[in-house]
């Protein structure tokens, strides 16, 4: 089940980077962003109330969804937002699959959380493929002002993100479900955007462009109310770690969604970072440790042939 989760997780959210794409236009970034998690808010309480999925909270959990919705539905998308506006979307999300590690460091010190050597192999593996991939805008940078402001945007979007993970954590063992918390931390976003929006005089226009209704669409409902839930889910199945790791692989469908609808040419750096991303992607979920498995592959080859040698 964690698996089928896993891969609707990259398609919903690797679709998303196209998406967000075509929010942009007339329309402020944190007006879209509101528009984005309000829809999906309301779509989070009306399904809860009929499904009855809504459980009873106290003012002490609703301090942390306020802390979650923050981290995940406000600051980190303005980060992010902002990064692109400096950079290249690829190399921010580049900066974004360092998520991993973010969450590795932060779950050790939070939660004493213990990595694995695979976890480990298998995040350099997946970092190294998706370097690969966007080799082309990493040798065009030139490494201006412009781009270490980007790239810090990149960075604190990423570390806004790792944080709501923890907090999800947290949530989790008070015996919150991914539902709950998840409407709450949207609501609570949403109420953080729209204080800014309003400290910053920005006035609520809507486009009525086919693109940017149809992406907003998409943004609310599968990637924010479908795929926030599912990935909190993961977060509590199988860990911050290994779930936060499909951001490395979800760059990788932006790129073949970019390849139809923006002429993504692909190159030989391109194809080896694909197959070292997927191989990463493999690395961090095996179980069992891969430096034994090589030790007792060697022993008994050392065996079969000592074997040969006493039966000649």
């Amino acid at each position: 089940m964690s698996a089928l989760l896993y891969f609707v997780m990259i398609l919903t959210w690797g679709f998303s980077w196209i998406a967000i794409k075509w929010q942009h236009g007339p329309v402020p970034m944190e007006v879209s962003i509101f528009y984005r998690f309000a829809i999906a808010a309301c779509l989070m309480f009306i399904g809860g109330w009929y499904l009855k999925k809504l459980q009873k909270t106290n003012r002490r959990q609703h301090l942390f969804f306020a802390l979650q919705g923050l981290c995940l539905f406000c600051c980190n998308f303005i980060a992010f937002y902002s990064s692109t506006s400096y950079i290249a979307s690829g190399l921010t999300a580049v900066v974004m699959a360092t998520a991993p590690i973010f969450n590795a460091v932060h779950g050790k010190l939070f939660y004493k959380t213990p990595t694995s050597q695979n976890f480990w192999l298998g995040v350099a593996v997946g970092l190294t493929g998706i370097s690969l991939l966007f080799a082309g805008d990493l040798l065009q940078t030139d490494w201006s002002v412009q781009v270490l402001i980007g790239l810090a945007y990149a960075l604190a979007g990423t570390w806004c993100f790792s944080i709501g993970n923890m907090i999800s954590i947290r949530n989790s063992r008070g015996s919150i479900q991914p539902f709950t918390a998840t409407s709450y931390a949207m609501l609570y976003g949403c109420i953080a955007l729209f204080s800014l929006i309003t400290f910053k005089g920005l006035a609520f226009e809507i486009s009525i462009s086919p693109l940017y209704l149809g992406s907003l669409f998409y943004l609310a409902v599968p990637a924010s109310v479908i795929g926030f839930t599912v990935y909190l889910v993961l977060v509590d199945r199988i860990g911050a770690n290994s779930a936060a790791y499909l951001l490395v692989i979800t760059p990788i469908v932006a790129l073949l969604v970019s390849s139809v609808y923006e002429d993504y040419q692909w190159t030989t750096y391109s194809s080896v970072g694909l197959l070292s991303a997927v191989l990463g992607s493999f690395l961090t979920q095996y179980k069992k440790p891969l430096f034994s498995l090589f030790n007792r592959t060697k022993v008994t080859a050392e065996k079969s042939e000592k074997e040969s040698v006493l039966g000649n």
